[in-house]
């Protein structure tokens, strides 16, 4: 598409390239019903041809090679060198005239009205970069003068010190990523918030919204501390409550349109924002978006005239779930506590006290700091990146600080409203980002006599027993592996391949190699996949390879030329049945080609495969002929193993086990399958049909476990199931399962789970012998 200026009605969430991630979900909102306001959008288009117009870029990558990037004033002085640039063009006379024409219709002819001006970056709101806060939103923009100013003013903030930062420690580079603008009618909100449709800190499927009064820039920016919310997503009734303070808002002024801050009434500061019903209304919202992308969401909404707004979606992109999801027994520590806020970003670290404000230079936060701040800008990402820990004032799950420290792995702790009074620079403090506390102290080195200050990130606390089960662990992040290879497992039992075609290729498999490029995706695949290799050595490492659905690959760049509409794509174009399809086939074989890469050039041999979603031996045995002209043999050391998650694998199970080392159970799959019951169906789920403890899944686990070991192969499982039911993981333990493979935060505690039934079991059989006797 080549036009400057689009409706938002006529956009859908496969524009990005062109309007960029905020415009393209506006437009995906709109067309499928949900309340947004009216919009339009300039396009990638006119970005370009004012840049070309005025003959910008040779002059920005000029400032861009004068940046010393040992230093941040140095990265501050060209970004504001870039910005003024920018700003001083005059934007070309028959844009302006149509970007008028747009404007004028939002709200009738011969009529001004306020609208929104927000920049849209062709690479932010992905599923795996969050761009939190990079590029800048305008509030109660009025007039064409001042229109034309703020749309500037979006446009140069694409080369922000944030920005510029961000996209570097990100891996994008700057003339991949161009800038759409947002141009909204306003609503002047009585009460706004943010809202997610999992809970960001723990993962947990519930709903968390926040609210607070005024416009939602305030939450967005961590000036205020909003309530908070959490709404069970089976029932929608809220099911627990944080009501803040909120002594101030920000709002439209009546004389000049402009955004104001106004102070709030005492009687209405402590008073919860909305009632329940409302809380409920948005979570609503909130869930039937989530349904319609069909993943987790995280968006904007707000209320005017007692109607609720959605003003920005975006699929959610960091989750704190991981292996950094310590923490300190509070009992055993109570006295060391300082202060106390919201968990915001789980992990466990210590580190020196560095108290700043934005007077001070970055320069000032060095490696293994504990930055705390009332709040922090956009500008701090590149100290928030050297922090070992982030601790602020206010706050609440969705400001800069939460969503940023999340993306960056950083335990974080906001709210705490004191922590720049209470706390000293230079003071060694441990931060618990996942219940929300400050102790004195380097706590985790808390009675050695060698304990520095230096910041010590925690990865385990505790010792777990010895089982005679295997315990592996899931994993999907390459720059984790070192610390999640500190835990007591075997190995990596699920390695998801999916992480490495969104973070490390980023572009539909097919596309690079109808571009010659087939070379790149390989190396890009085997250096994700040799970092968890590396760390593990010389612990097994088994890696899924690709099972994205076809909604999920038409998802990345260049997806949509090669993947078809299913309206059911979790029983679709998946797993084998596309290695063996000559329309991705030759995918495949660079997955293959890769693996090799990993075993034999770089030595890795403790590198085995699985594959996943296999329906028939058909399918095994031309993939096995694929991988064989590869050179990956089955062999002493290099295994193959098999996902267990289609009915067919249990049912023929003696006739797979010929083509196999071994299978892994994937219960999600199999529950749904076995159970006819749509495992994304809330309905479904509360009536109790999804459940991988029904008889008929446990069934269909026990004799798949008989008939693999009377055939000389393993079991294990890979799913949530052992983690979450107690007695989910005595009955595999009782039926023999040979591993499972966790989660690395439930790694411990299911460990400990096994070894108790384990014994249970050994006790019982000396029982019943002494009976016999």
């Amino acid at each position: 598409m080549d036009r400057k200026i689009v409706d938002v009605n006529e956009l859908c969430v496969n524009d990005i390239p062109i309007v960029g991630g905020k415009g393209a979900n506006l437009g995906e909102l709109t067309r499928a019903g949900f309340p947004v306001p009216n919009a339009f959008v300039l396009t990638t288009s006119a970005y370009d041809y004012f840049i070309k117009k005025a003959n910008l870029f040779e002059k920005i990558n000029e400032e861009l090679k004068s940046i010393d990037r040992s230093s941040d004033d140095s990265l501050t002085a060209a970004s504001e060198r870039i910005r003024d640039i920018f700003e001083t063009c005059e934007i070309p006379k028959d844009l302006k005239e149509d970007i008028v024409k747009s404007y004028n219709k939002l709200f009738g002819k011969g009529k001004e009205g306020f609208v929104a001006v927000r920049s849209s970056a062709t690479a932010e709101d992905l599923p795996d970069a969050s761009f939190a806060g990079q590029q800048e939103t305008y509030l109660n923009v009025h007039g064409e003068d001042d229109l034309f100013d703020k749309v500037r003013k979006c446009w140069s903030s694409l080369f922000t010190a944030r920005a510029i930062a961000y996209r570097e420690k990100q891996g994008f580079a700057h003339e991949d990523v161009k800038l759409a603008v947002v141009v909204q009618k306003m609503v002047n909100s009585e009460v706004s918030g943010i809202m997610f449709t999992v809970d960001p800190n723990s993962g947990v499927k519930e709903i968390v919204i926040e609210a607070g009064y005024g416009l939602g820039e305030a939450i967005v920016g961590g000036e205020v501390t909003p309530d908070t919310y959490k709404v069970d997503k089976n029932t929608m009734k809220v099911k627990k409550k944080r009501i803040s303070t909120q002594k101030w808002k920000y709002t439209k002024d009546p004389k000049d349109g402009h955004t104001v801050k106004v102070d709030i009434p005492d009687e209405k500061q402590k008073l919860q924002k909305i009632d329940d019903r409302r809380v409920s209304e948005v979570a609503e919202i909130g869930r039937q978006i989530e349904i319609h992308y069909d993943k987790p969401m995280d968006m904007e909404w707000c209320i005017e005239d007692n109607k609720v707004y959605i003003v920005q979606a975006r699929p959610i992109t960091a989750v704190g779930d991981s292996a950094t999801n310590e923490t300190i027994e509070t009992e055993a520590a109570s006295e060391d506590i300082i202060t106390t806020g919201l968990g915001a970003s789980p992990g466990l670290a210590s580190g020196k006290v560095v108290i700043f404000d934005m007077s001070m230079s970055l320069d000032v936060v060095k490696d293994g700091d504990v930055l705390v701040t009332t709040m922090t800008m956009p500008d701090m990402v590149p100290a928030m990146s050297r922090a070992a820990a982030i601790v602020t004032n206010e706050g609440g799950m969705t400001c800069h600080a939460a969503i940023i420290s999340r993306e960056l792995g950083t335990p974080c702790v906001v709210g705490t409203t004191n922590a720049t009074n209470i706390l000293k620079n230079g003071q060694v403090i441990t931060v618990d980002g996942t219940t929300g506390t400050v102790y004195k102290g380097d706590l985790a080195k808390k009675g050695s006599s060698d304990a520095t200050p230096a910041a010590t990130q925690v990865v385990m606390a505790e010792s777990a027993p010895i089982t005679g089960t295997g315990v592996m662990v899931n994993m999907s992040i390459p720059t984790k592996a070192e610390e999640v290879a500190a835990l007591p497992v075997d190995g990596v039992g699920l390695m998801r391949s999916e992480f490495l075609f969104t973070n490390y290729v980023g572009e539909h498999p097919m596309a690079m190699i109808a571009e010659g490029r087939s070379d790149e995706m390989i190396d890009k695949l085997a250096d994700g996949i040799s970092k968890v290799c590396r760390a593990f050595y010389p612990r097994k490492v088994v890696l899924r390879t690709s099972d994205f659905k076809t909604n999920e690959y038409r998802d990345m760049k260049g997806g949509s030329d090669y993947e078809p509409s299913e309206d059911n794509p979790m029983i679709g174009w998946r797993g084998c049945s596309r290695y063996v399809s000559p329309d991705y086939k030759d995918a495949f074989i660079c997955e293959l080609k890769a693996i090799k890469k990993v075993r034999t050039e770089m030595g890795m041999k403790n590198l085995c495969v699985m594959l996943p979603f296999i329906r028939t031996v058909e399918e095994v045995e031309e993939i096995t002929a694929m991988m064989n002209e590869i050179g990956l043999k089955r062999s002493k050391d290099f295994k193959l193993y098999f996902m267990a998650e289609v009915p067919a694998n249990i049912f023929m199970a003696d006739e797979f086990s010929k083509y196999c080392d071994g299978f892994s159970i994937g219960s999600n799959d199999l529950t749904q399958l076995t159970m006819g019951a749509d495992r994304d169906s809330d309905i479904l789920g509360r009536m109790g049909y999804f459940d991988e403890r029904n008889e008929a899944v446990k069934r269909a686990i026990s004799h798949l476990i008989k008939v693999a070991h009377a055939n000389g192969v393993t079991v294990g499982i890979c799913g949530q199931g052992p983690s979450v039911y107690p007695e989910f993981t005595e009955f595999l333990v009782r039926e023999g399962i040979d591993y499972v493979s966790l989660n690395p935060d439930t790694v411990i505690k299911t460990k400990k789970l096994i070894a108790s039934t384990e014994q249970k079991i050994i006790l019982d059989e000396l029982r019943n012998l002494r009976n016999k006797l």
